[in-house]
Parts: structure tokens; C-alpha cells; sequence
């Protein structure tokens, strides 16, 4: 024996490239809202072909929101970048439609409101408590998210007027988890920031 120790191989850290299938999905995401928008104010709320045109391609856009996240996880894609833009492509297509139903009087303006300043409220505390630890998407969240993108999707598609009073109700649902979830993840922050004995 000469006393010598051997040297432990440093570990290797994989780097995940910016340009991947995750990212290329949140950004795509991105591009569809100005079209989205462009769409809805074709239709003006009265052409039905435009309108089911808009209603296609904000479900295409919110299918990529599932998708990209699913991809991220399950292929270890996770960027920082797509942890920045991911959440900004959700709210930028979720305020222009619910901004763009109230603008053409589909839907109360105070319920865009609530739903806006809760989902930008809850973005500001998620930046808030990062030195702490991170508020992870609680299962509400999802429940909050699915009906929002139903609810959205009901009022952009010309439904029979048979069907048409059942959106207010989907929305309904949508504010009221919104609100629900926003006061669990205002809990959770306050215990992420509470000091530690």
C-alpha cells in the first residue's frame, strides 16, 4: 500500500438544453394567444364558424399546457426558463379570453377581476417564498384550472341556446375553486415563511 487514496470521479450533471420539446410546447403556447385574440375579435361574438375557430385553437393551446408540463417531468426537461414561461403562457391565455369575454359582454367584468388579480396575486407569492421553498400545484389547482379552461371554452363555442345557460354555472364552479384554492396557497406561503425553531 502506498498511502494514496483514490480520487472519487466527479459526478456528472446532465444539462437539459433550452431548445426541447417541453419549451418548444410553452412557447408555442405563447404564439397561439395574439392569434387566439385575433380570432375572437374577428368573430366579433357573432360569427359562428370564427367562433368555434377561436374555441379550437384556445383548446390546442391548453392541451400544450398539459403537455409540456408532462414532458418536462417525465424526460427530466426542466428548465428554468420553461419554469418562467410556463406560467406566463398560462396567464397570458387565460386573461385574454376571460378579458376578451368581458369585453364583448359574454361575462361580468368582476369575475374576470377576481380571477385575474387571484392568479397574479398567487404568481407574486410563489416569488415571495422561493428562498423557502416552493408552493407546489395542490390538486384544487388543477380542479381550478380544468374548469376555467371548460368554462372559457363553453362561452367561445355558439351552443345551442338550450346549452348556453349551463357556461355561467361552469364559471361559477371555476370562481368559486379559484378563490378557494388562492386562500390554500396563501396558508401554505405564510407556513413556508414562518420561522423555523
Amino acid at each position: 500500500m502506498t498511502g494514496a487514496t483514490e480520487s472519487t470521479p466527479a459526478q456528472v450533471v446532465a444539462r437539459v438544453p433550452l431548445l426541447n420539446a417541453a419549451n418548444v410546447l410553452t412557447a408555442l403556447r405563447l404564439v397561439l394567444v395574439p392569434v387566439f385574440a385575433a380570432t375572437v375579435v374577428v368573430s366579433a361574438f357573432g360569427h359562428a364558424g370564427w367562433r368555434m375557430a377561436a374555441c379550437l385553437i384556445f383548446a390546442l393551446a391548453s392541451v400544450t399546457d398539459l403537455v409540456d408540463g408532462w414532458i418536462a417531468r417525465r424526460f427530466g426537461l426542466v428548465t428554468s426558463v420553461g419554469k418562467v414561461a410556463d406560467p406566463i403562457a398560462d396567464k397570458a391565455l387565460t386573461g385574454a379570453a376571460l378579458v376578451l369575454l368581458s369585453w364583448y359582454d359574454r361575462l361580468p367584468w368582476w369575475v374576470t377581476a377576481v380571477i385575474l388579480l387571484r392568479e397574479l396575486g398567487i404568481t407574486a407569492l410563489r416569488f415571495w417564498v422561493i428562498r423557502h421553498g416552493v408552493i407546489a400545484a395542490s390538486r384544487g389547482g388543477k380542479v381550478k384550472t380544468a374548469l376555467q379552461i371548460l368554462a372559457i371554452a363553453w362561452y367561445l363555442w355558439p351552443m345551442p341556446a338550450a346549452l348556453a345557460p349551463v357556461g355561467p354555472w361552469i364559471m361559477g364552479a371555476a370562481v368559486v375553486v379559484t378563490v378557494a384554492t388562492g386562500f390554500d396557497y396563501v396558508a401554505q406561503a405564510l407556513r413556508l415563511r414562518r420561522p423555523r425553531p
